[in-house]
């Protein structure tokens, strides 16, 4: 049961992954600004969660389905894993809304034409 909800975040990464995969939202679309922006938001989450911590504002609650493992003080691993999770579905998201918007014809351009079908000539 301790292991419970690290499980839920890394099987929802998994799951997003796989949204990621068949429709090119994010990392499968552009690897390097995804990992930029999922490891640029991971430091200001965590810097953020240091500066809850030392203020006394955030601290760590008992629950039966986390692990149990602290990184630092008040800082459970889970915490981590759930700030990628959170970047990466907001990516995701952003990727999805992208995709509803654009219309067809710029997410897939023409193949190149052949002679037949330039502009003007009637083909039979």
């Amino acid at each position: 049961m301790h292991l419970w909800y690290l499980a839920m975040l890394v099987g929802s990464l998994f799951a997003m992954g796989l949204c990621d995969f068949r429709w090119k939202l994010t990392f499968f679309q552009h690897p390097k600004r995804a990992a930029a922006i999922i490891g640029g938001m991971l430091i200001g989450f965590l810097l953020w969660d240091a500066a809850g911590i030392a203020t006394g504002v955030f601290f760590r609650g008992d629950s039966p389905y986390m692990t149990g493992i602290e990184l630092f003080p008040e800082m459970p691993l889970e915490e981590p894993i759930f700030l990628i999770f959170l970047t990466y579905l907001t990516l995701n998201l952003t990727g999805l809304m992208r995709l509803l918007v654009t219309p067809w014809d710029e997410l897939n351009p023409p193949a190149t034409r052949s002679d037949s079908a330039q502009p003007g000539r009637v083909v039979q």
